[in-house]
């Protein structure tokens, strides 16, 4: 088991490295959660970089790297704001990738290339007001009419709502019920009847783009269907991807995190001497550092043995699970390691903790996922809907 990047990985880290330190991210990411505006100016800064993409598919304009490559990318930038992560994010391990895998040849080169450019994003739509951890209870529904679609039904928390191009909305088919009857239509924006509701004001991700999606009689032409009923399958495993994609941001907020907090130790004095030379302290960012390398382990492992295909269920919902509370913990010490200075907004680590709490809801909640690592230990499934 090789656990060393290749020199092509170590490169692109330093090459991000040293753009964050070039371009100043440190204060774009104040910026970006004082103003809470997304930073749009990094999209072709990216694209010219060959960061977005860099995952997809040759064919179309992707870059045909391994998943592995999109992690180490999103863990760095993510270091200094998810916001300034999330084009890579997007671009690589989210809904496009559906697209990429399982797509036709015509929704391929209509929307790849558009992606890589920077040109177009993807959006995932799965959550509503009543189906989240229940994705097999979806209410949004669509009717064959001729060659066409109608498609009613709301979706929320929806990332990228009213910012993104394209919509992957999972949707129920006909009167089919339970996952059977779910696949997955790519709806644009402008479509006549898709309108958005309110942006949301978060706790932290201040700067995402997140709002209420709504489908009313919809026309969306046959042929944007990408997942077909009977495909759930399909759906949840590319959703893994977007898993390790997200337990990468856990990694980048927790380093950051524990960066800022090391580097405050070394420099604050108390009792005439500075804090770093305290055991307490010592421990604690110590701690972190384990901590953080246990998740970084288990979200490598879940990456690197999808090569360019798909991730393990079990190692990619373990990564997110264990790594979704890791970050909580290290940013909680690193507040603590700052005392009052932690929670002032002139220092970054308020806002890392606040950006950090977000991830073990989005995406699967660690409930959810434990529920998931629970049917492969036991080697049966687990039904929510009745007692076991």
């Amino acid at each position: 088991m090789d656990f060393n990047l290749t020199d092509e990985q170590r490169m692109l880290i330093d090459t991000l490295r040293t753009m964050g330190e070039r371009e100043k991210f440190r204060d774009l990411a104040q910026q970006i959660d004082a103003s809470a505006q997304f930073p749009y100016h990094l999209i072709p800064k990216y694209a010219g970089m060959g960061l977005l993409g860099m995952t997809l598919s040759p064919a179309y304009g992707g870059g045909g790297q391994p998943g592995i490559n999109a992690v180490l990318a999103i863990e760095e930038l993510a270091k200094y704001s998810p916001m300034i992560a999330a084009p890579v994010f997007e671009s690589n391990v989210g809904p496009v990738r559906v697209i990429d895998l399982f797509g036709t040849e015509e929704q391929k080169k209509a929307i790849i290339p558009g992606v890589c450019r920077g040109e177009l994003s993807v959006s995932v739509c799965m959550t509503e007001p009543e189906a989240g951890s229940d994705l097999t209870s979806l209410a949004t529904h669509a009717a064959r009419d001729g060659d066409d679609f109608i498609l009613n039904g709301r979706k929320t928390f929806i990332t990228g709502g009213g910012h993104a191009s394209h919509y992957m909305v999972y949707t129920r088919f006909g009167d089919i019920k339970g996952y059977k009857g779910i696949g997955g239509l790519l709806v644009e924006k402008g479509m006549p009847g898709f309108s958005f509701g309110r942006q949301e004001d978060f706790m932290g991700l201040r700067g995402m783009p997140s709002c209420d999606l709504i489908f009313e009689d919809v026309r969306v032409p046959g042929t944007n269907l990408v997942v077909r009923p009977g495909e759930f399958v399909n759906l949840m495993s590319t959703f893994d991807i977007e898993r390790c994609g997200n337990a990468a941001m856990c990694l980048g907020v927790a380093s950051g995190a524990m960066e800022a907090a090391r580097t405050y130790a070394m420099e604050r004095h108390a009792f005439g001497r500075p804090i770093c030379d305290f055991q307490a302290i010592q421990f604690m960012i110590v701690d972190m550092a384990m901590r953080l390398d246990a998740a970084r382990l288990l979200v490598y492992r879940a990456a690197s043995g999808a090569g360019q295909g798909l991730p393990s269920i079990y190692e990619a919902s373990m990564a997110k699970c264990y790594a979704n509370e890791m970050v909580i913990d290290v940013t909680n010490t690193a507040m603590q390691v700052f005392g009052g200075y932690g929670y002032s907004r002139e220092f970054p680590v308020e806002r890392m903790l606040r950006d950090g709490r977000a991830w073990c809801v989005a995406g699967g909640t660690v409930q959810m996922l434990r529920i998931t690592l629970a049917s492969f230990l036991f080697g049966r499934r687990f039904d929510q809907r009745k007692s076991n």
